[in-house]
């Protein structure tokens, strides 16, 4: 599909399609896209937590107040960000330097700068990650839709019991909900209305 047309395509879902499966391959291949996303520093902070299985779909929906989508769908994803992803820059970056991309100054310089940024900075790490998920999470939904599937992002609610469901460790902290499935077509609404241009755009020179 042309991006373009991809783009125009790509709806949040209301209604899913409850008999359709997906396999992991099918979301090895959406992830495979995925992971060339940006992040800051290219320290890939983002995580995503993927329930199949109608028992935890079942569960994500009581936590999620009921909403239906969330078991509906063929699968219910929690999007995070790791508070502790930062330390990972030196495994990250090690390829660079032993390729000869980066010199040894240049990478210890990098590490330094990022250990001097993310260190003992709770709310700028809490900022990055939300970013960095978002940005994540975006090209998921565009890679899914270039493969078929419609997708729904949502508010993670009852962030506790869902970090319990999924099993998700203290450190990676839910950002984001994508439901992922087939809509049902005959129940697609029409798209809401959107601003033209100038009321969002402001060229500021």
């Amino acid at each position: 599909m042309e991006f373009i047309e991809l783009a125009k395509e790509r709806r949040s879902a209301i209604n899913f399609q409850s008999d359709i499966k997906i396999s992991d391959a099918e979301l090895q291949e959406i992830f495979e896209v995925v992971k060339t996303h940006p992040s800051s520093f290219n320290i890939q902070t983002t995580h995503y937590y993927v329930a199949k299985s109608e028992e935890k779909k079942a569960k994500v929906k009581e936590a999620s107040y009921g909403q239906h989508k969330t078991l509906s769908a063929s699968a219910t994803i929690i999007v995070c960000g790791d508070s502790e992803g930062y330390k990972e820059a030196p495994r990250l970056y090690e390829g660079m330097k032993l390729l000869g991309i980066m010199d040894e100054l240049e990478y210890n310089d990098t590490i330094a700068a990022i250990n001097n940024l993310y260190e003992n900075n709770s709310k700028f790490i809490e900022d990055d990650n939300i970013r960095n998920a978002c940005l994540s999470a975006m090209l998921f939904m565009l890679a899914a839709k270039d493969q078929g599937w419609d997708t729904c992002p949502m508010h993670v609610h009852n962030v506790q019991t869902i970090k319990e469901i999924y099993k998700i460790p203290e450190n990676h902290q839910p950002v984001l909900m994508i439901t992922l499935g087939k809509s049902v077509k005959e129940k697609i609404r029409p798209r809401g209305y959107r601003k033209p241009v100038g009321e969002f755009v402001h060229f500021v020179d």
